[in-house]
């Protein structure tokens, strides 16, 4: 049953779907349309023409901006009209004509968006990705189905994503990159493939990480690209550093799961 929340805030132009579930405090902008199965916690500012379809879950204080496609059908040709979901945490940031896409049975059957993310204009997120937090997408970064993103990643502007991929926490892109295979924690690539290009050593001080923890990573860095080393060998040189850094743990775990392979 649609929940009437504060209605002074809802444009009476709007077309709410009957049991779409609004809070109080959330706002929907003029020739915006909310469907059925949407549930919008409170705070939630909806501009006006976007587009929310349901299942989708969308936290707290989040806002959407003009033209916005959210909970569309996922674009595969496997779906074939499943109810898949999307869920959006809180405080989120999603700019003019993103689109972001339901999962699919395939997968497990939920696109996720985390807390805290600028989503730029015309990014794209497919169905079954998950974002973490703190994530910033740079304006019409787009990922492929199944792309995992860690918290604090950042994508500059034109950056593709392929399917399955896993970007690791705090890395960077630069713009236009090609991202093919997994992308570790903590590093900087560009390139059409991306390449490696050191440490994302900026956003790592400008969130707090102290000189001798970055200078551990760094060197965490060196061991994967630049010892000539197996990975194997690498990764088991990073867990004997896990005991004097435990912020290397993120990586030491992303170099232990399967993928597509790192970028190297």
């Amino acid at each position: 049953m649609y929940r009437q929340g504060d209605r002074q805030l809802i444009d009476s132009r709007a077309v709410i779907g009957a049991d779409a579930e609004l809070e109080d405090g959330v706002s929907v902008g003029p020739f915006s349309i909310i469907g059925a199965g949407v549930r919008i916690a409170a705070g939630t500012q909806v501009g006006p023409h976007v587009v929310i379809h349901g299942p989708t879950r969308i936290g707290r204080n989040n806002r959407i901006y003009q033209f916005a496609s959210i909970g569309e059908d996922p674009q595969d040709k496997k779906y074939a009209g499943e109810p898949t979901s999307l869920e959006i945490g809180d405080r989120n940031v999603i700019r003019e004509f993103a689109t972001l896409h339901r999962g699919t049975v395939q997968d497990r059957g939920v696109t996720r968006i985390g807390s805290d993310n600028l989503l730029m204009a015309y990014i794209h997120v497919a169905h079954d990705c998950v974002l973490g937090d703190h994530v910033i997408m740079a304006n019409a970064a787009s990922l492929g189905g199944h792309a995992q993103i860690g918290d604090y990643a950042i994508l500059g502007g034109f950056t593709m994503v392929h399917q399955f991929c896993r970007v690791g926490a705090h890395s960077f892109s630069g713009m236009g990159s090609a991202i093919n295979m997994d992308l570790p924690p903590y590093v900087m690539v560009s390139g059409q493939p991306a390449k490696p290009h050191g440490i994302n050593r900026e956003g790592l001080s400008r969130r707090g990480f102290g000189g001798e923890t970055i200078q551990q990573i760094k060197r965490a860095y060196k061991l994967i690209y630049l010892s000539k080393q197996r990975l194997e060998e690498a990764r088991n040189a990073i867990d004997g550093m896990l005991e004097e850094t435990p912020e290397l743990e993120i990586l030491a775990d992303f170099l232990k799961q399967n993928g597509r392979g790192i970028l190297r």
